[in-house]
């Protein structure tokens, strides 16, 4: 019987032992959870300030300034930069006494008595959980709100704003914060800040408004739209009434009677009154801010927003703001000469031709960058005609187009000859290949091409579709060139899996094209000894004071993108394109100029990019709004050389620069090997020294005719050349190293800017 009900009492604990367990464990861990919570609340609270205000009155709110610096070595100022929304910090003390008590009187009647929460008023929010983020928040929850730009209607982030204001208010003063508050909040009109919003509705520094007049300024921040004096005058005469009342408190507050009265009866006379006269420093200010800057400045905000975005991880929005509020100091690197015989150029309208309008009646447009070859952006141009506004459009930097022909070289030419896959004299067959279903590309003749084996350098020379189309897809692969060009070149819009095709690559049918920076960097590689040196605008970005380097370019960033052996050939060949359908250039033409002409297949954009030993530049012209162009020569090209010529007047003689790695032999044009004895038809070309072809025993025996059609520009002691440039008297103008006439090729490739 006694086993039986101790049997009975072992079952019926195992539930109690259960309920026991779990009640145990939820106690325990509650008990966990609420140390946290007030540890973490706690380490909130009394830890570290979260906060600086020092630091954001510091960086906060300052003008920037861009500087350039002469040919004599002065540096000047070139712009300085305040934003749209208008910010100035002020010190408390240098404000008008009224501004204070006003705000305190109209939002926070009990700030200096709590510390940065009032308890009393969040307690009816508690009770009233609809009304949260209504009338609850103190000044020092507001500044907070304004410095971290969190306004969201949330627990969760109330919390949070509670434990900063508590945390805020242990590192500060009463009049630290209020002076922070009144220099940070939003008073309409683009105003943060008194001082700002003293200026903007009254004409009037902060120190000498009144009691009215600070009134209205703080009678703005509940709605600064509906409360604007400018447009709701009504609206903040209502709410300044009530502030004023609240700042007199029936002689318990900071204005006696007599003041109230005279705050009252004041009459307000705002900028847009009919009796209001702007001071001179108004009128000095206005004509500041009308000041339209250079497409450099423009290209300069730009290029320090995107490194601070990179560098930094700030937002688009934070980086801006960065720049235009955060007292920067930027040093730009514009040759200032350069850039304004490039401004003056194009401002000229008449420089170029008149090739109609697009269907919104607009001109043809260009854009054009000149380099150095170490990464330098000298000068940047956006548009033809005056520049009327400040970070409009630049088409230089922000206007993608497909690139056409000029994509030959970076897409298939340098990449095969890095890849030891041809040579300066490799033979390729000129004929379409199947893809697609069909036969593709077509030249520019609109044929299918010769059927014959042609020479690489021919195949430049006439911008041939149908030699890049047969390397890219029997050797090098449509991966190897789009590797090439978007981490050796680094054009940045290519389509992961549109422009990884035959057509974008072989031919420059981008889906989106590259800009005239892009290019004029990735042709740089071509006269540096393959090095792509990353663009850049700017030498240093440092604080206000000088003492600390935010951003720098002081040491150029650059890597290898090809060999110096494959950058030394590519030069060469480029040198023997014709350009002498674009003007005598007398000045320009002194030097080697390796060159490079695209059209694209519908004849919307047309390109020109060109080097010379001193500099490397990029060419588009097109329209807007996509339209044939029916320039009869390459209007890039005629661009170009006027520009060039300007820069290279009194310039000193200078070449391009050789590694040790090339050579220059005499090759047989028949082959495309190294010239033998019996090799009647023969050029010069340059080689590897660890890749040299073989030598030909052909033309030995017997002469086939399998010459390449382009054989009566490179016959030897063939007249022609860049004008005295280059090596051995060939180059542009001759249409090769040793090479002659080309007539008719040269007319096909002015006629059709390829």
């Amino acid at each position: 019987m006694a086993k039986e009900k101790k049997k009975k009492r072992n079952r019926m604990s195992i539930p109690g032992m259960v309920f026991l367990g779990i009640f145990l464990v939820a106690f325990f861990t509650a008990i966990i959870v609420a140390g946290y919570f007030f540890y973490e609340v706690n380490n909130r609270i009394n830890g570290d300030l979260i906060i600086n205000l020092d630091e954001y009155k510091a960086n906060q709110n300052q003008t920037s300034f861009i500087f350039g610096t002469q040919a004599d070595g002065e540096v000047i100022e070139l712009a300085r930069l305040h934003g749209e929304e208008d910010r100035v910090w002020v010190d408390l003390d240098d404000m008008s006494p009224y501004m204070g008590d006003a705000v305190i009187a109209l939002e926070d009647t009990r700030f200096r008595q709590h510390h940065g929460v009032d308890w009393q008023r969040l307690g009816g929010i508690i009770l009233k959980p609809e009304q949260l983020g209504q009338g609850g928040s103190t000044i020092t929850q507001q500044l907070i709100k304004n410095l971290t730009n969190k306004k969201d209607v949330t627990v969760v982030r109330k919390f949070n704003e509670i434990l900063t204001a508590l945390n805020l208010e242990r590192y500060y003063d009463k009049n630290t914060i209020l002076e922070a508050y009144l220099n940070t909040a939003y008073f309409g009109s683009g105003c943060y800040g008194v001082k700002t919003a003293s200026e903007k509705y009254f004409g009037k520094d902060v120190g000498d408004l009144n009691a009215a007049e600070c009134a209205v300024i703080v009678s703005i921040t509940k709605t600064p739209t509906a409360n604007n004096p400018l447009l709701h005058p009504e609206n903040n005469r209502n709410r300044q009434l009530y502030c004023l009342k609240q700042m007199y408190n029936e002689g318990n507050g900071t204005l006696t009677k007599e003041e109230y009265d005279e705050a009252v009866n004041y009459e307000l006379i705002f900028t847009n009154s009919e009796n209001y006269v702007p001071s001179e420093e108004e009128v000095s200010k206005l004509k500041e801010e009308e000041k339209i800057n250079s497409f450099y400045v423009d290209y300069v905000i730009q290029s320090v927003r995107d490194d601070l975005m990179k560098e930094y991880g700030y937002t688009k929005q934070q980086a801006t703001d960065r720049i235009y509020y955060g007292g920067l100091q930027i040093y730009a690197a514009v040759d200032l000469e350069m850039q304004e015989t490039l401004e003056n150029y194009y401002e000229n309208r008449k420089n170029f031709p008149d090739l109609g309008v697009d269907s919104h009646g607009d001109p043809v447009q260009s854009s054009m960058t000149i380099m150095d070859y170490q990464g330098r952006v000298l000068a940047i141009v956006g548009q033809i005609g005056e520049k009327k506004q400040n970070r409009g459009l630049n088409r230089a930097a922000n206007s993608y187009r497909q690139p056409g022909s000029t994509i030959k070289p970076i897409a298939t030419y340098a990449p095969a000859i890095d890849q030891g896959l041809i040579n300066y004299s490799s033979k390729v067959k000129d004929y379409a290949i199947a893809y697609n279903g069909e036969l593709w590309p077509h030249n520019v003749d609109k044929t299918l091409g010769s059927g014959s084996n042609v020479l690489i350098e021919y195949a430049i020379q006439e911008s041939l579709n149908t030699v890049p189309a047969r390397i890219i897809k029997d050797t090098l692969g449509v991966d190897t060139s789009f590797d090439y060009l978007q981490n050796k070149f680094h054009l940045s819009h290519l389509d992961e899996t549109k422009d990884r095709a035959l057509s974008p690559l072989a031919i420059g049918s981008l889906t989106h094209g590259t800009n005239t920076v892009e290019m004029a960097a990735a042709y740089a590689t071509f006269g540096n000894g393959g090095l792509y040196y990353f663009p850049y605008s700017y030498y240093k970005v440092t604080n206000s004071q000088g003492t600390q380097v935010i951003l720098s370019n002081e040491q150029p960033k650059n890597e290898r993108a090809i060999s110096a052996e494959t950058s030394d050939i590519i030069c060469e060949l480029l040198q023997t394109v014709s350009t002498k359908y674009y003007g005598d250039a007398p000045n320009v033409r002194r030097f080697q100029i390796m060159a490079k002409t695209g059209t694209t297949s519908s004849q919307r954009d047309r390109w020109f990019c060109c080097g010379t030993p001193y500099y490397v530049a990029s060419v588009w012209v097109g329209f807007d709004q996509e339209k044939y162009l029916s320039a009869v020569i390459n209007p890039a090209g005629e661009i170009m050389f006027d520009v060039f010529n300007k820069l290279h007047k009194g310039l000193p003689e200078k070449e391009f620069p050789k590694c040790s790695g090339v050579v220059q032999k005499t090759y047989c044009r028949i082959t495309g090997k190294l010239a033998g004895r019996g090799c009647y038809s023969t050029a010069k070309g340059w080689y590897k020294l660890t890749d040299l072809p073989g030598t030909c025993t052909y033309c030995s025996y017997s002469y086939s005719g399998d010459d390449d059609s382009g054989s009566s520009r490179r016959n030897n002691n063939s007249g022609g050349g860049n004008n005295g440039g280059g090596n051995n008297g060939g180059g542009n103008n001759g249409g090769g190293n040793n090479g002659g006439g080309g007539i008719v090729s040269g007319i096909l490739d002015a006629l059709s800017g390829n």
